[in-house]
């Protein structure tokens, strides 16, 4: 099968979101598909689908390592890159539209591929409980927390804005405390800083699955909620662009815009590995490898 790893949000070769897509997905199995995604150990994996509805022009499934999502954004673009490069031509001219979960989403094609930020299921202020147990399980002090809200696009987004930049890369998870949270860190730069570093924010994202605790090193759905709110708010401009993954030493860039009310998460997209999969069953179409019976490394 045909297969694509592709860089999502990278600021230099290297710097963004790595994924995976397995192309022409529609005959494997649901089980198959997640034991890939375990296998590559990647943040998401993607099975590229016909759709099922005539407005879609492709159908995605998006996997962890611990289950499927409904959406996710650096798979949305990741997906949308490898579709077209595979030679896929959309409907609408330059406009792709991704089935996926959590509906149909819109990929605008331009200097950089660009996904609308599907509505937020979750939204709204969040409880001091909630924002006190994510401050804590991320030693942040209370005093840097300037605001939290619930930006859920579908993976379960919590925001925090914090203070300063600073505060948001001293951010330290405890994994004890941090246990069933999804949670998001944002904190804009001052002027003068963000036109020396090119960018206006500073992000980080963590969560847990039932078998670790994990820093997303670009995460799109996160910084489309984040974007709605803040943006929204009037907390952040119209258009800015977040650092991300500076803690893991990536180079994330997303880039962030509001049109009428609609918010754009963008990010440059370049396949990094092309080639084929083999995901058949274990010995199907291959012949034995007798067994030496000396240990392997």
């Amino acid at each position: 099968m045909r297969f694509t790893e592709v860089d999502v949000f990278a600021g230099s070769p290297l710097g963004g979101n790595p994924l995976a897509v397995v192309h022409d997905a529609d005959d494997l199995p649901e089980e198959t598909m997640a034991a890939f995604a375990r296998w590559t150990n990647l943040s998401e994996t993607t099975f590229l689908l016909r759709p099922t509805t005539p407005a879609a022009d492709y159908r995605v499934r998006i996997f962890t390592t611990g289950g499927e999502l409904p959406f996710a954004g650096h798979p949305t673009l990741g997906s949308a890159h490898a579709w077209l490069e595979a030679g896929g031509v959309p409907a609408s001219g330059d406009v792709v539209v991704q089935e996926c979960g959590a509906g149909l989403v819109t990929v605008r094609r331009g200097e950089r591929l660009a996904f609308e930020a599907p509505p937020l299921v979750r939204s709204g202020a969040a409880t001091a409980e909630d924002r006190d147990r994510a401050a804590a399980a991320l030693a942040i002090p209370p005093g840097a927390v300037r605001g939290a809200a619930w930006v859920d696009n579908g993976p379960g987004w919590l925001g925090l804005l914090l203070d300063t930049p600073e505060s948001v890369l001293a951010a330290r998870p405890d994994p004890v405390l941090f246990a069933g949270l999804k949670v998001g860190l944002v904190a804009a730069y001052p002027p003068e800083d963000a036109r020396e570093r090119g960018v206006d924010v500073e992000v980080r994202a963590f969560y847990a699955d039932d078998r670790d605790l994990m820093e997303d090193p670009v995460t799109g759905s996160l910084n489309a909620g984040l974007g709605q709110w803040l943006i929204g708010a009037g907390v952040l401009p119209d258009r800015y662009v977040a650092a991300q993954g500076t803690a893991l030493r990536r180079s994330g860039r997303v880039h962030v815009t509001s049109d009428h009310g609609r918010v754009w998460v963008a990010g440059d997209t370049t396949t990094r590995i092309a080639g084929t999969v083999d995901l058949r069953a274990p010995g199907a179409g291959h012949a034995a490898v007798p067994d030496s019976g000396r240990p392997t490394r």
